[in-house]
């Protein structure tokens, strides 16, 4: 049984190479055409940037796999002899935060270079030592507190009730939950400055936007973002009262109130197609899909990996195996959320206009180098999102126009006599 999730993880292995090739290849090639969405310097340096991301992406995965090798071969059964304790729930939260963080160490240098080297080179990371050495600690505190409580809930789940792997997953799925219903307040409280939109004519907007859709919030507010990045984003975060409305302080700074509006018109498009409940049952469905698996694990994997049968063995051994179910689940549910992706589009632009997608569109691709063309393999696996040329295609844009602002403007007048 060890040597099919050993297999699996070779596969999973391969493919992520032989996909980044595969991207890095077919960007090079896409290079030299004639740009579309970019203007002509964002088009190489978007690029340039996303051929480097797919060579470290190369260099990480053969550090993890050679990671993979030392746990099963040796690390796993050293790290037991180390960790030992007559309690199971207290065994087992040591042993699973230790396997953690020396991952995390092991990682950490990858971590590092994207941050202060590679995003600091294409003008994306604004963040700081200090900053760093704050955020880490911080989320450090936060998994050592609420993760250790986790850990140990679960190891007494396995240890004492029969069907466990029933039991586990209603609890982590409940976690999962919560987690997604205080995640703004976490990040207002410790990471975040959380501040009311100065803006009262864009609040007043948006207020009315919500309003028409039926979406209940406790606020729109604006983040400050670009202390650490200056990539442009929103996102509707929390479930229930905690729902919040969060504009990072780049995507105000850069667009106009029409072309926010549209932004938040295709998130809205989500929230009135039900795609939040739809991906909620899906998260469900998934996870209850993995606990079957390792909750009925045989008693030769534990032999193989020369552990016991145990709590802290049992979600250790998910904690290594689940990556590569998610790879090869990712592909059929990127699907789904391509397809919501175009009705959300849809239902912005008839919030709004199509003009104002996309011009926002673009904005966010050319401010963001977001890289417009990649390789059919790679969308297959990776893209939770069409590509843009398939977006603006449904939007009625001609991308193979030059880019400049009086094609733009052409473009969206022909839309606006013709669409």
């Amino acid at each position: 049984m060890l040597e099919i999730f050993v297999l699996g993880y070779c596969l999973y292995f391969f493919l992520t190479i032989y996909t980044s090739f595969m991207q890095i290849g077919f960007v090079k090639n896409a290079k030299k055409l004639q740009p579309i969405i970019l203007d002509n310097e964002k088009y190489e340096v978007a690029a340039n940037y996303s051929i480097e991301k797919e060579k470290i992406s190369i260099v990480s995965s053969f550090y993890s796999f050679l990671i993979f090798i030392f746990w099963i071969s040796y690390g796993l059964n050293i790290l037991d002899s180390l960790v030992s304790f007559e309690s199971t729930i207290l065994k087992a939260v040591v042993f699973v935060n230790l396997f953690i963080i020396i991952n995390w160490i092991l990682g950490l240098p990858f971590d590092l270079y994207s941050t202060f080297k590679l995003d600091k080179k294409y003008g994306f990371s604004n963040m700081t030592p200090a900053l760093f050495i704050k955020d880490t600690l911080k989320t450090g505190i936060l998994f050592l507190v609420f993760g250790s409580a986790v850990i140990a809930i679960i190891s007494w789940i396995i240890s004492t009730l029969s069907s466990w792997w029933i039991w586990g997953f209603v609890f982590i799925f409940a976690v999962i939950i919560a987690i997604n219903m205080l995640y703004p307040v976490i990040r207002d409280k410790m990471f975040d400055k959380f501040e009311p939109l100065k803006d009262k004519e864009l609040e007043a907007k948006i207020e009315k936007l919500l309003d028409e859709v039926g979406f209940k919030s406790s606020g729109v507010f604006s983040v400050d973002a670009s202390k650490r990045d200056n990539r442009l984003n929103a996102y509707f975060g929390g479930l229930g009262s905690t729902k919040r409305v969060v504009l990072f302080d780049t995507l105000i700074e850069k667009l106009s109130h029409n072309e926010l509006l549209a932004v938040l018109g295709h998130e809205l498009g989500h929230f009135k197609n039900g795609d939040i409940v739809k991906n909620i049952g899906i998260m469900g469905f998934v996870m209850f899909v993995f606990f079957a698996i390792f909750g009925n694990l045989s008693e030769e994997i534990f032999l193989g990996l020369k552990l016991q049968n145990e709590s802290y063995a049992i979600i250790t051994v998910f904690l290594i195996f689940s990556p590569i179910l998610s790879f090869f689940l990712m592909p059929l549910i990127s699907l789904i959320s391509r397809y919501n992706e175009y009705a959300a589009d849809e239902f912005g632009s008839n919030m709004q206009s199509k003009e104002d997608l996309i011009s926002a569109l673009l904005k966010l691709a050319n401010e963001n180098k977001s890289f417009p063309l990649s390789h059919p393999i790679y969308i297959f696996f990776y893209y939770s999102h069409p590509p843009l040329v398939e977006r603006f295609k449904e939007l009625g844009y001609d991308v193979h126009q030059n880019n400049n602002d009086d094609a733009l403007k052409d473009s969206i007048f022909n839309l606006k006599t013709h669409g």
